[in-house]
């Protein structure tokens, strides 16, 4: 019996490091880690993947077909996680998903964003045969001021049963959006910056 979970590294370690931290976990057997290295580090990943058996996830900072094509053709990722935000939205990752399924790739959308992001995501799914799992931002600790749910008209829409999310079948997205309290929102000025991440002894981590 494995892990039912993904293990993040947010690409956040060393080459050597990440080596040492999968040989720790693979008796665990996760789902998957996630950006064990950083996707300018093509050969280390692909390095790692030749070392251990856990799948290797990663694609949220990939934006286009091209941007996953060395790492399908490499072998080195079994899992790609592009953003529908980011990546060109549902058609570019349409294709993206499309050239992972010959690669034999399995699509886990990248989704920390909001209900528009997760609608998106969603349609995407049903119409993605190499489709495994979806991320979503409920109770994710950068909430702040707002919730994924917040500004639904429905929050049902996402309500979670037994680890699942029904497809939105209303028109559109199959989301309704309650326009006043964007409406709300827009009228009080907000700059958002990219928070600061901070280790215990105060030097900059990255985000």
């Amino acid at each position: 019996v494995g892990l039912d979970a993904g293990i993040d590294f947010h690409g956040r370690l060393h080459k050597g490091m990440a080596k040492q931290l999968a040989a720790i976990i693979e008796p665990l057997r996760p789902l998957f880690i996630e950006e064990p290295l950083l996707s300018e580090h093509p050969e280390g990943i692909r390095q790692l993947s030749q070392l251990t058996t856990i799948p290797i996830a990663l694609g949220e900072r990939l934006y286009s077909r091209w941007d996953f094509k060395p790492f399908l053709e490499a072998g080195s990722i079994d899992i790609a996680q592009p953003d529908l935000c980011h990546a060109g939205g549902i058609s570019e990752v349409r294709r993206i998903a499309a050239m992972c399924e010959a690669y034999d790739v399995a699509m886990a959308p990248h989704c920390p964003l909001g209900p528009l992001a997760l609608a998106s995501c969603l349609q995407l799914a049903v119409a993605t045969p190499n489709f495994a799992i979806q991320e979503m931002s409920l109770g994710i600790h950068y909430n702040k001021g707002a919730e994924l749910l917040t500004y639904l008209a429905d929050p049902a829409v996402f309500e979670v049963e037994k680890g699942a999310v029904d497809t939105p079948t209303g028109p559109g997205l199959g989301i309704e959006i309650n326009e006043d309290l964007v409406r709300d929102a827009a009228s009080r000025p907000f700059t958002w910056r990219n928070p600061a991440w901070r280790g215990p002894d105060g030097d900059l981590r990255e985000w």
